[in-house]
């Protein structure tokens, strides 16, 4: 019941926000529901919901709670899609805690190329370190490889001091960070040095084939569309890859995306797998996904006032060209 209710019922308090309508009484073991039926009703479901959650073992947070009122309004099961456990580490469980992000799970599973594409805080890079990590436990591969492409984020940070590590380990600092919170941070410099987990830019993928490996390249709106082809035609036997990335953060200074590319190029071949996350996924603050859909409506509005410029330009064109008067040819003999 403490791990129902959170400490102070913030827990509690939450499913109340959540439907103002019904009273919740707590006394003892037994939670009591009043109010109009129809609501009490969608409250008790709830209730129930995070009961078996608890029984699961997840440790419950006013977004979880949240998010398994949202999904049983979409007419799907929390218990059934955030009770599959990945990984666990230092007293941590990670799993999915969405209906699209158990679908991403679950694509990487059935896939040997998974896309996860979306919006920042969806988890698709954090889920895909915890499968590389858990395939690496279950010793499905030999060794993980992270990459990344080092590309700036809209600064242009000019000349950095040290040696090439120094300059490139700023860019794969994410990288490092998940891998030290999945694994015993003990661990993790063995491993770099035995070579059993790679973290790499990714100019330094070219040339190589990477057998029984588990590959993940992290912001990959970031490649160009020759690093991408580049990328996935390193796939070797034994291996699986995941990329992860944004198409509306892109920070190339010009030319176009790979990963918005290869959405095209790639979309039909089987056992690749397109995994498309949004604002519904978010597992940040709730105010991340409201920035993200307030982002997307902008980007949408501009978008049409461009179409609609273009469209009026068009037209104003083919009215000029049509009421323009034909060059007249002046008559033979006479002065021009």
């Amino acid at each position: 019941m403490v791990r129902l209710l959170g400490p102070q019922d913030r827990l509690l308090t939450t499913i109340e926000k959540q439907f103002p309508g019904v009273t919740v009484h707590v006394r003892g073991n037994e939670v009591t529901l009043s109010g109009e039926r129809a609501e009490v009703n969608q409250a008790a479901a709830l209730v129930d919901e995070l009961i078996a959650l608890v029984k699961n073992g997840l440790d419950l947070d006013p977004e979880g709670v949240r998010s398994s009122a949202k999904m049983l309004d979409e007419g799907q099961s929390p218990s059934g899609v955030m009770s599959q456990a990945i990984l666990s580490s230092r007293g941590k469980t990670i799993r999915p805690k969405t209906a699209g992000q158990r679908d991403y799970v679950e694509a990487i599973d059935e896939n040997t190329i998974t896309f996860g594409i979306g919006p920042a805080g969806t988890g698709k890079t954090y889920l895909a370190m915890a499968k590389a990590v858990q395939a690496l436990q279950r010793k499905e591969v030999t060794r993980i490889i992270l990459t990344r492409p080092a590309v700036e984020a809209g600064e242009r940070l000019g000349f950095l001091p040290g040696t090439l590590t120094d300059k490139i380990d700023p860019y794969l600092r994410p990288l490092y960070d998940a891998v030290n919170e999945m694994m015993d941070p003990e661990l993790v410099p063995k491993l770099l040095a035995a070579g059993t987990i790679e973290v790499a830019p990714l100019a330094y993928m070219r040339g190589r084939t990477l057998n029984d490996s588990f590959i993940v390249l992290d912001e990959a709106q970031n490649t160009t569309p020759e690093q991408m082809k580049m990328f996935l035609t390193r796939l070797g036997f034994g291996s699986k890859m995941v990329i992860t990335g944004d198409v509306t953060q892109v920070d190339l200074p010009t030319g176009s995306s790979g990963l918005r590319l290869v959405t095209r190029v790639l979309r039909e071949i089987d056992d690749i797998h397109f995994a498309e996350l949004t604002s519904d996924d978010v597992v940040r603050h709730t105010l991340v996904g409201r920035i993200v859909d307030a982002y997307s409506e902008y980007d949408q509005t501009k978008q049409a006032q461009r179409f609609e410029r273009e469209q009026a330009a068009e037209f104003a064109n083919r009215a000029e060209r049509r009421g323009a008067p034909r060059d007249r040819q002046p008559r033979r003999g006479s002065a021009s």
